[in-house]
């Protein structure tokens, strides 16, 4: 299966992706259940210094991962605060779309689990959020996926 992205490749202003070969495989709500049920540590103080200082720009508060569990999702369904776009059997398609942004994050399951970030920026808030969360988004995915391989 290939990721789908959010706009064409040539059109994003941040793209990453991240991969680990788990030792059981998963399907993408079960990798993504997992993921979020235990949130890194620091995640929640991130998530409200994010709240505070993009509130201040007109953009709705998120307040992070809630670590609720989510069975089957399905089209229209919200998983915090990413919508469901697409639930296939090998991908999990979760978007969040607002005036200074466009995210859509793609999880690919199986024997290998593939998350891919891509990200459409419309205007300068957009675009020097994504030049604080961008770095920090690739760390953060990496060591999910790490914390993810040692609990299974």
């Amino acid at each position: 299966m290939t990721a789908l992205l959010v706009a064409p490749r040539q059109r994003l202003d941040f793209f990453h992706e991240g991969a680990v070969d788990l030792p059981r495989p998963l399907t993408p709500a079960m990798a993504w259940g997992r993921i979020m049920a235990d949130p890194l540590p620091g995640m929640r103080l991130a998530f409200r210094v994010r709240d505070a200082i993009s509130a201040r720009f007109g953009v709705a508060r998120i307040g992070g991962f809630s670590g609720a569990t989510i069975g089957t999702p399905k089209v229209g369904d919200h998983l915090d605060f990413f919508l469901v776009e697409a639930a296939e059997p090998g991908r999990l398609t979760l978007t969040a779309r607002d005036r200074h942004l466009d995210v859509m994050i793609c999880v690919e399951g199986g024997a290998r689990l593939v998350i891919t970030a891509s990200v459409v920026t419309h205007n300068l808030f957009g675009r020097a959020y994504m030049w604080v969360v961008g770095p920090a988004h690739r760390l953060i995915v990496r060591s999910m996926l790490r914390r993810l391989v040692r609990g299974l």
